[in-house]
């Protein structure tokens, strides 16, 4: 794998657009993006860009991409997690290429801290939590305690939250979590790059967050670690991928 890899980003925006957390993080990757354009954070909203994937996928794979993440949480997991695994299967066949979703980061991202029992924060309204809760446990993690800000504007109602406002509400998910071992941040759309350390420092308890998540996953399909310093324990701490 070239030193300088080329990742392929299937973005629910409808716009081109790379997540500024990607070029921050790993700033000599070339990253290259193809829309789909979910309409809300709802199953109908889902549902007018989930069947362009594949095909987003697949015109990636042809500009010669060495891998490819599917960007959006719950774009992936809002049919339930046998329909996430069959997209899976389904992106590796139709593009020849590693693949991933940011549904499976965080999956790859609690495991990679150890986590078994979680405190949960999200962008998403009951419905999508409880798809996002069925995607955990189906994984093998337990849930203690979600909580949300209960938006379904897609876009500016998440990245409208501060990073204070994450931070608060991760803490009220934890305090009312049990035994939580670690902290999960979903959505794509919150800013949480520099909500992971900080929060780790309050809690006490490593945290796991969306698009983090989904850009070291990214650079681990295609061999490198993803290591990176200063946003908390996954990426700081991070092993080298399987395989």
């Amino acid at each position: 794998m070239a030193d300088k890899p080329v990742i392929g980003l299937v973005v629910p925006h409808a716009q081109d657009i790379t997540p500024p957390e990607g070029p921050i993080m790993y700033p000599d990757v070339t990253f290259i993006p193809h829309r789909t354009g979910v309409a809300s954070l709802t199953p109908e909203g889902y549902d007018a860009a989930v069947d362009k994937v594949i095909p987003a996928a697949e015109n990636l794979a042809s500009r010669g991409v060495d891998a490819v993440m599917v960007v959006g949480t719950s774009l992936t997991f809002y049919r339930g997690p046998e329909f996430h695994e069959q997209l899976l299967e389904k992106l590796r066949a139709a593009t020849g290429l590693p693949v991933s979703t940011m549904s499976q980061a965080i999956v790859d991202g609690l495991r990679e801290v150890g986590a078994k029992r979680l405190a949960v924060s999200t962008a998403y309204s009951k419905v999508v939590n409880d798809k996002l809760a069925e995607l955990l446990v189906f994984h093998g993690f337990e849930v203690g305690a979600l909580e949300s800000f209960g938006i379904t504007q897609f876009g500016s109602g998440a990245s409208a939250k501060s990073e204070a406002d994450i931070i608060d509400l991760s803490v009220k998910a934890d305090e009312q979590a049990d035994g939580a071992d670690a902290i999960l941040i979903s959505c794509g759309g919150l800013r949480t790059l520099n909500v992971a350390k900080p929060l780790e420092d309050l809690r006490g308890k490593p945290v796991v967050s969306s698009t983090p998540a989904a850009f070291w996953a990214a650079m681990r399909l295609v061999g490198q670690s993803g290591r990176v310093s200063g946003y908390g324990r996954m990426l700081e701490n991070t092993g080298a991928p399987a395989g």
